[in-house]
């Protein structure tokens, strides 16, 4: 592998995620809204949700795994609910549509819920929970998707990282967002690894024998997954795969294809999304107010030597966000490698972005 960091600029990132889909096929408006939600997760410091992404999604859309013209669209709905099918449009852009309906519905009812049928890998899932939050909701967003993750006790996976994320507005302090897998670690920090030639902690996956192991090597075709908390982060994942897959009728488990192996098929993957105005429970201001006094009350809690201030969820990726406004961007190995492949697959030179 290429050792090589490359240095970017955040606005050249996102111009250059924008540019290479359209070439692939998307319109500007949706070229637009996708490299939003890569860029966004690079500038957040997330990278294996960002634009190491792109050369899977641009295959897909080459292939027709991903529609270049899906539309997304409601199949029925009601005061507080929507359900979407995808028409295997890019992940990103149902994802997206989605959430829009569910704060829209959550304005005039209170709560919402939009599940999601004939869906795909929709990258960072916080990206989702944070349009809430911008718009003053609280913000939930779940996936499922194709077996990575054992179940205790089992020796192949059965369920997949399911991502799981919230996001809460706050008044003076940014929202508070968590976006996690279900997992010890994400497959995509395995991968990396992998790429990196770097061993991982003996907790993130199991071989074939059940039994743990350090050598990334092995995932995904002789290892799997491990889930955080045991039977809890196993538990987590059935009500995630109940909520984006057996309700909204996509396909569960099994069902849902590999986004990265399948780029000819449509994966089916399902999705749902909750929205709360936390305004039916009194003044929206008075419950900002509140989420401030909460932060500041863990802000202040006494730390052991060596560590500041306890940090909030989300308070990390905020502030690399605000850095990347003003220092450009360090691309590691790996992910600038996924730069150069997707760029050549569209045809752009990406040194005119650099």
């Amino acid at each position: 592998m290429n050792q090589e960091t490359m240095i970017i600029q955040a606005p050249a990132l996102r111009r250059f995620i924008r540019d290479a889909l359209m070439v692939a096929g998307l319109t500007s408006a949706n070229a637009e809204v996708a490299s939003d939600v890569l860029a966004t997760a690079d500038e957040f410091g997330v990278t294996t949700h960002g634009v190491k992404l792109l050369a899977g999604y641009l295959g897909r859309l080459q292939g027709g795994g991903a529609r270049t013209n899906g539309q997304p669209h409601v199949l029925d709905q009601g005061a507080a609910w929507a359900l979407v099918d995808g028409d295997s449009a890019l992940g990103m852009l149902i994802g997206v549509y989605a959430m829009q309906i569910a704060v829209a519905k959550a304005h005039s009812a209170g709560i919402s819920y939009v599940g999601v049928r004939n869906s795909g890998h929709f990258a960072a899932a916080g990206y989702y929970s944070l349009l809430a939050a911008k718009a003053g909701l609280i913000g939930i967003s779940v996936a499922n998707d194709a077996p990575s993750v054992i179940a205790p006790g089992a020796t192949r996976a059965v369920v997949g990282t399911n991502p799981f994320s919230y996001a809460i507005p706050a008044g003076r302090h940014p929202p508070l967002l968590l976006d996690m897998a279900i997992s010890t670690a994400a497959g995509g920090k395995v991968y990396q690894a992998r790429m990196l030639g770097k061993p991982i902690p003996d907790n993130w996956i199991v071989g074939l024998d059940g039994l743990p192991t350090t050598n990334a090597e092995l995932y995904p075709d002789e290892a799997a997954l491990v889930p955080f908390g045991g039977y809890k982060g196993f538990g987590l994942a059935l009500l995630i795969e109940t909520l984006a897959g057996l309700l909204s009728g996509a396909a569960v488990t099994f069902g849902v294809g590999s986004w990265m192996r399948t780029a000819d098929q449509p994966t089916l993957h399902g999705a749902a999304f909750i929205a709360i105005d936390p305004a039916v429970f009194g003044p929206r201001t008075l419950f900002l107010e509140r989420v401030d006094r909460l932060i500041d009350e863990l802000h202040g809690t006494p730390t052991i030597a060596g560590v500041d201030r306890i940090m909030v969820p989300g308070e990390r990726e905020f502030a690399n966000q605000q850095r990347a406004q003003q220092e450009p961007l360090v691309l590691s190995p790996d992910v600038a490698q996924n730069v150069r492949l997707a760029a050549e697959m569209v045809g752009l030179e990406i040194a005119e972005y650099l």
